[in-house]
């Protein structure tokens, strides 16, 4: 299912927030997915919403973008928050972990893990992606929200399915009860991985066939002089290996499935961060200097 970009118009910045379709019609929450666009910073380009507190942007730019981030928040419903400042963020550094935590008020401790889980309203949870999937995770009955920071090794660890444990754990939350909406990362059709990264989900999930691919790569160096590269081993010629690609997204969406989320209750965003530097921060497209974006929920007073 697509997801639908709003923009929140103020004198500056101009904001270009995702939301998903299935979690909009959810009164009681506030969500939102951000993108490049419409921000204070200069580092990776010219009015980058960097979200990210890393070492090329000055923290006061930083905490500048939030601002404006968490005001633009509400404009859903038509209007800009005024009371965007009511809002608590609730961050952690990221590990590439399935460490999940429970919050119920802001806590001046730092928190290291890469889910955060709460039913307290007031509290929004943010997740920092520039690859990486950022996923929301929403209890429709009992109001309670999860956010969850899934890159190939906390889908290994199956962080995703973990959340919806956790939910279960301190909310009661059922599996047919929750909304989920996969955020914009990295897409099957860029994200190269080694046999090593094959191997660790192949002895994780049954299914892990499904989610590569693999591409013969050519050489028109090879295929024009063969004989340079002959070997000893047989048939006398030394082939490239195939490139592996990974489908994170659909790593993440069958670890939903399996804990009983219902298939048309789950929204994947369509972009791959890689193939969208335009709008979306990219780590491996950007080679290493790039902002953060992130992915937001919160549950209204």
């Amino acid at each position: 299912m697509p997801t639908r970009a709003s923009k929140a118009t103020s004198k500056r910045p101009q904001l270009n927030i995702l939301r998903a379709q299935n979690l909009e019609k959810i009164p009681w929450l506030v969500h939102g997915f951000s993108t490049r666009a419409g921000g204070f910073s200069r580092a990776y380009g010219k009015a980058d919403l960097n979200l990210g507190f890393t070492k090329d942007d000055p923290r006061a730019t930083v905490e500048r973008n939030r601002a404006a981030f968490l005001a633009a928040l509400e404009p859903a419903r038509g209007r800009q928050n005024k009371n965007a400042h009511d809002w608590k963020l609730i961050t952690l550094r990221q590990i590439h972990s399935d460490i999940i935590h429970p919050v119920d008020a802001k806590s001046d401790v730092p928190l290291i893990g890469d889910g955060l889980v709460t039913a307290a309203p007031g509290l929004l949870l943010g997740i920092q992606t520039a690859d990486c999937l950022p996923i929301i995770l929403v209890d429709s009955k009992r109001r309670a929200v999860g956010v969850f920071h899934a890159g190939w090794r906390g889908t290994v660890k199956r962080i995703v399915e973990k959340g919806a444990g956790e939910m279960h754990r301190w909310f009661g939350t059922r599996p047919e009860d929750i909304k989920a909406a996969i955020g914009p990362g990295i897409g099957g059709c860029c994200y190269e991985v080694g046999e090593e990264v094959r191997t660790k989900f192949e002895s994780q999930f049954s299914y892990a066939a499904k989610l590569f691919r693999e591409v013969k790569d050519s050489d028109p160096v090879r295929e024009k002089y063969p004989l340079l590269f002959l070997s000893a081993r047989a048939p006398g010629h030394g082939e490239l290996p195939p490139k592996i690609f990974l489908d994170l997204a659909e790593a993440n969406r069958r670890q939903l499935l399996s804990v009983g989320v219902p298939a048309k209750s789950i929204e994947t965003a369509p972009m791959c961060t890689t193939c969208h530097t335009d709008l979306l921060f990219s780590y491996r497209a950007e080679k290493g200097k790039t902002g953060r974006m992130m992915a937001a929920a919160g549950i209204r007073r």
